[in-house]
């Protein structure tokens, strides 16, 4: 089922594009239904519905639930529009409360464009997770065209019980044409303490981001970070993913590996020619972090 949603009015000037660029923030909040049992019972247990009392989308966001309501709700971003262009401000806030469950992912890949002005964009994600809660953050892949600049965050707070799986891919540049300018950086935090914080840089101005010591001449790079309280007694398994393994040739398939971090939580991260093969070797780590 899908609801269409009324977004309500914004303040003038919030929305519409002027040579600056666009603004404009997506705002999601997931809530455990507090009806029959109460809600610290429901989280226990693992039952309850949770619920989208915030669902709220402008300018390139269309936000959309897809499928009944449940325990684990599951919403669409559609792009309505191109972005991010050159000189735009974007920022997408969600928020999963105590004990409700969220699976958030996109329709299709968001492609970084050159704008009018110059100046670089700016995509900020901020993600946090209470207890009991659980998020799936899942986008289609960001493509950074030629000529585009972005400097993308995303930023996740979790409470000490939260569960989270967290997939970034990023495709540098779309068939046959140069990458642009992409900067981005990763901040998890649990509970208050750093679990990871990452900074990555590639296309023009950045020395050395192709060489063999960084991409090798892969044009598709990606990582997965699972967050779980199953890791405080079950570490995950360091796994060796593709073409590092030795099962396939790695400049046809690429590679990546899955690592335990200090925490709770493993990551996975690979390099591959193209968005499907990346895909491919991260669905990889999944299972082997599923299966232990």
């Amino acid at each position: 089922m899908t609801l269409a949603l009324h977004t309500p009015a914004r303040p003038e000037g919030t929305l519409a594009p002027s040579a600056a660029g666009l603004r404009a923030t997506a705002r999601i909040l997931a809530r455990l239904d507090e009806g029959g049992p109460s809600r610290s019972s429901a989280v226990e247990s693992g039952g309850g519905v949770t619920r989208l009392p915030v669902l709220d989308g402008d300018g390139p966001f269309a936000l959309r639930r897809v499928g009944a309501p449940g325990r684990l709700a599951r919403v669409c971003v559609v792009g309505a529009m191109s972005a991010p262009l050159g000189g735009d401000r974007l920022g997408l806030d969600a928020t999963v409360e105590a004990g409700a469950a969220l699976h958030l992912t996109a329709a299709a890949a968001t492609v970084a464009l050159p704008g009018r002005t110059g100046e670089p964009a700016h995509y900020d994600v901020r993600l946090t997770v209470g207890d009991g809660a659980r998020l799936d953050w899942l986008p289609e892949p960001l493509i950074s065209a030629a000529g585009s600049d972005l400097r993308m965050t995303t930023t996740v707070e979790l409470a000490p019980t939260a569960s989270l799986v967290l997939r970034e891919e990023q495709v540098l540049g779309r068939s046959g044409e140069e990458t642009g300018a992409l900067r981005s950086r990763l901040t998890v935090r649990r509970a208050g303490r750093t679990l990871l914080d990452q900074e990555t840089a590639y296309g023009p101005g950045v020395p050395g981001w192709d060489g063999s010591a960084v991409l090798g001449g892969h044009r598709a790079v990606g990582q997965l970070l699972v967050v779980t309280p199953d890791f405080d007694d079950r570490p995950a398994d360091v796994r060796l993913l593709g073409g590092a393994a030795g099962e396939r040739p790695a400049a046809d398939e690429g590679q990546g590996v899955l690592a335990p971090l200090a925490g709770p939580a493993a990551l996975a991260t690979a390099v591959a020619p193209d968005a499907l093969r990346l895909r491919r070797l991260l669905d990889e780590a999944v299972r082997s972090a599923a299966a232990g």
